[in-house]
């Protein structure tokens, strides 16, 4: 024979039990089945609430019945044909009738007592087993109903009552012997003690129920039916990614259940691991899928790690202090006094050094166990051996947990390094010396991130997901999605790195998708955003505190170039093209990388010289090996080299300029690159990298751009001065000409000293050839004196700067 147990959700309303019933006459065939239902979906929570409300003297309660009685004669009237509705319907009336009396008296008496509570809580499942009894006769005439208070005896614990196994197996055994029938539906949930007073088994006590029967009836199987696919590797309303485990242990799915694996209550278990019946959790909605499979043998998915779980709102209590060294018994009177407040431990660990125990407790405890315990350890408190107890709320309780576990080195310090990286601080560690369980607390506001963090490293063939919020979605931001979306299932199959877009942002509108923003539609769902604004951005960012999180800056913005800081104390990544940076004072770059080390944040800005060209991490080799850079020359504005390269007696450098911006090769504003402070910058940050220490200021700047180009207002008045100035670059472009050489825009380092310039190159120089928009960097150290170390290619252009930007965001994921 086999017992079935079907959930609240199965049960939600007559849809869902027409589900029910079809699942149980196709089993009824071949097995007897007892079958135990739960309460309709909610049902509990609105008696709960109905009876908090009357014995507040809230006269609302009675809309909840009546809320209550409608949901189950809508059922009857669906499940029920017309001609044999009648009693059904009124029978209904009378449960509910009853049911509104306790309330009433609730109400007149203005209070709740744990034994009321629990006779008002059992309604729901009387109501539920009673339709579906009924429902079930309409095709299946040998079934039959039995209460289960006459069945299932405990104790007189209201809430959570405990059974008396030796009484309860015995009637259970009684009466199956006695029943015929192939079919006996029962409520869970709900037991009486041994005086006939109403008790519960606890909130989920309907697995228990079924557990209860087929351990006192020796069952082949207990079925338990809700509305996922068995127990998952993780939670996977928090873990999208989270799969069904296809079986596990009787101790693996107990460490998982009691650590807020919902879909089974913990008791469950103990009544049929005596027994060894397995227990097999299926989908109502998806009969067909495989589901879970408990039992005493647990197959391995290849990972000794079997599910990650977790418990919220905890505080965690510490108790230390020098007097509890050496002295025995302070355990056992600390946990005495947790017993005699009926509060619950769920997590314990103690220093080695007897200094201190640490414990953790629900959140709802932590008033009440404060109170109880500096009470219990006043005098000690006053002598100062011991302190006052330390309280910490609103963390959780993460685990690990598997039964191979044990076998396996190195699994804590997996755990505790993944967790590290995206800067989830551990507040405790607890593991038991059997290894099946490696519970950690972490802040609540990080269970998120550490769960998918976690689930990446151990279930997902290690690969990893980048989130990325991108702001600026220009020339050079176009590109870098556009190459997002065409590479993305090459590093997923090659790198195991899946990068998602979480946010983008121009400078007018900003969109944000927890789930990823669909690359095909960005541009609509951009249009369709929300108003932009940066100190919302950021603080959206935060909150979502997803693992490995990016920011990409696409913009040549001073003020986003501000935000860094904000982003590396969170410990998300930056990756920028923005040269602000780190071309600003001195003490602020070096800032930002020393954040970047201490919150172990990766600040990445390899495009800010020669865009795609790896010339800033070359620099960083060369440092990082020994070297010393000695001497830098280079011509590093993609733009100036394209513009000097195309003028000539045949196009104007007004004409020139303008095809530059046309092509995207200079800064919006032409007199950022035209001007060389973006030359300058660029040397700087070449300078600093090399380990020297400069300011922008202390770089000669030697502009070839008469006065009034430089003091114009905007771009239509820059054009205009580069007409009213044409004579001017027309003498310069001659001067080249009669010295034989070409004009460069070189910026150099040396001895200390820097400078940008325009300079006539010979033809036997290095940067003669130099064509289009390419730049080129000489590296003079103390290993490459004589040939300098050479780099050389494209330094401009919106897809070469996005795709060194991508390389940053792919170096992230490597890591």
């Amino acid at each position: 024979m086999k017992i079935l147990k079907f959930g609240g959700t199965s049960v939600a309303n007559a849809q869902n039990i027409k589900r029910v019933l079809d699942i149980v006459s196709n089993k009824a065939k071949q097995d007897k089945l007892i079958v135990v239902v739960s309460a309709f979906s909610q049902v509990t929570n609105l008696l709960e609430l109905a009876s908090e409300k009357a014995a507040s003297n809230d006269e609302t309660y009675k809309e909840i019945v009546a809320d209550i009685e409608k949901k189950h004669l809508d059922a009857i009237k669906e499940l029920i044909p017309i001609s044999e509705q009648s009693g059904s319907l009124s029978n209904i009336k009378r449960i509910t009738n009853h049911l509104e009396t306790l309330l009433d008296g609730c109400f007149l008496l203005g209070e709740l007592s744990n034994r009321t509570s629990d006779t008002i809580l059992s309604f729901g499942e009387l109501l539920s087993s009673y339709i579906i009894a009924e429902a079930l006769k309409q095709n299946l005439t040998n079934s039959s109903y039995k209460d289960s208070r006459e069945l299932i005896k405990t104790n007189n614990s209201f809430g959570k009552a405990a059974v008396n196994f030796a009484i309860t197996n015995q009637l259970i055994t009684d009466f199956y012997k006695s029943s015929e029938s192939q079919v006996i539906v029962m409520p869970g949930f709900i037991a009486s003690a041994l005086d006939g007073i109403n008790t519960t088994l606890g909130r989920g006590g309907s697995d228990y129920t079924a557990a209860i029967m087929a351990g006192a009836l020796d069952a082949t199987d207990l079925e338990i039916w809700t509305d996922v696919n068995g127990m998952y590797t993780a939670n996977p309303k928090i873990v999208k990614q989270a799969q069904p485990i296809a079986s596990i242990s009787y101790q693996e799915a107990m460490e998982l259940s009691h650590f807020g694996a919902k879909v089974l209550f913990p008791p469950t278990i103990q009544p049929v691991l005596r027994k060894n019946i397995p227990i097999h959790i299926k989908n109502t909605f998806e009969p067909e899928a495989e589901g879970t499979f408990i039992s005493n043998n647990s197959l391995s998915n290849g990972s000794p790690v079997k599910g990650i779980s977790h418990i919220e709102h905890i505080t965690l209590i510490t108790l230390e202090g020098p007097g509890m060294i050496g002295v025995s018994g302070s355990s056992k009177r600390l946990f005495e006094v947790l017993s005699h407040e009926n509060i619950n431990v769920i997590f314990i660990t103690q220093a080695s050094s007897e200094h201190s125990i640490c414990i953790g407790i629900l959140n709802s405890d932590a008033q009440a166990a404060e109170e109880a315990i500096n009470k219990a350890f006043h005098i000690e408190i006053l002598q100062h051996k011991i302190d006052p107890c330390i309280v910490e709320k609103n963390l959780c309780i993460i685990a690990l947990v598997g039964e191979n576990m044990k076998n396996h080195q190195g699994l804590s310090g997996k755990m505790f390094s993944t967790l590290g990286k995206n800067n989830v601080n551990i507040r405790a560690i607890a593991q038991g010396a059997s290894e099946r369980n490696i519970s950690a607390v972490i802040n609540e506001r990080d269970v998120k991130k550490a769960l998918n963090t976690l689930h990446e490293r151990f279930f997902e063939d290690n690969t990893k997901q980048l989130n990325l919020f991108v702001m600026g979605v220009g020339n050079v931001g176009e590109k870098f999605i556009e190459q997002i979306s065409q590479q993305n299932k090459f590093l997923k199959d090659n790198l195991k790195i899946n990068l998602r877009v979480i946010a983008l942002s121009n400078s007018r509108k900003m969109h944000f998708d927890d789930d990823g923003i669909n690359l095909k539609v960005w541009q609509s769902a951009l249009d369709n955003g929300e108003a932009a604004d940066k100190e919302a951005f950021i603080s959206k960012v935060k909150a979502l505190n997803l693992r490995n999180s990016i920011f990409v800056d696409i913009t040549a913005n001073e003020s986003v170039s501000r935000t860094y800081e904000h982003f590396l104390k969170q410990n998300i990544a930056v990756v920028t093209c923005n040269k602000i940076a780190c071309s600003s004072a001195y003490d602020n770059y070096k800032n930002l990388k020393n954040l970047s080390r201490k919150y172990n944040a990766p600040f990445l800005f390899e495009t800010n010289v020669g865009a795609g060209l790896p010339i800033i991490d070359t620099v960083k080799n060369l440092v990082a090996s020994g070297d010393k850079v000695n001497k830098i020359q280079a011509v590093l504005s993609g733009s100036l080299n394209f513009i000097f390269n195309n003028f000539d007696q045949n196009h104007s450098f007004h004409n020139v300029v303008k095809e530059a911006g046309i092509q995207g090769f200079t800064e919006p504003d032409p007199k950022i690159d035209l001007s060389g402070i973006d030359v300058a910058r660029k040397i700087l940050i070449l300078i600093r990298e090399s380990g020297y220490k400069m300011e922008i200021e202390e770089i000669a700047n030697e502009s070839f751009l008469p006065v009034a180009c430089m003091e114009t207002a905007n771009n239509e008045d820059f054009f205009k001065s580069l007409i009213e100035h044409a004579s001017h670059f027309e003498g310069i472009l001659a001067e080249a000409n009669e010295k034989e050489s070409r004009l460069k825009f070189v910026a150099q380092f040396e001895d200390g000293k820097a400078s940008v310039g325009l300079q006539f190159i010979p033809k036997d120089h290095p940067f003669y050839n130099l064509e289009g928009k390419d730049n080129i960097v000489l590296f003079y150290t103390d290993r490459y004196v004589d040939q300098p170390l050479l780099i050389k290619g494209a330094g401009a252009g919106a897809a070469v700067t996005a795709s060194g930007i991508f390389a940053d965001v792919i170096r992230i994921g490597n890591v």
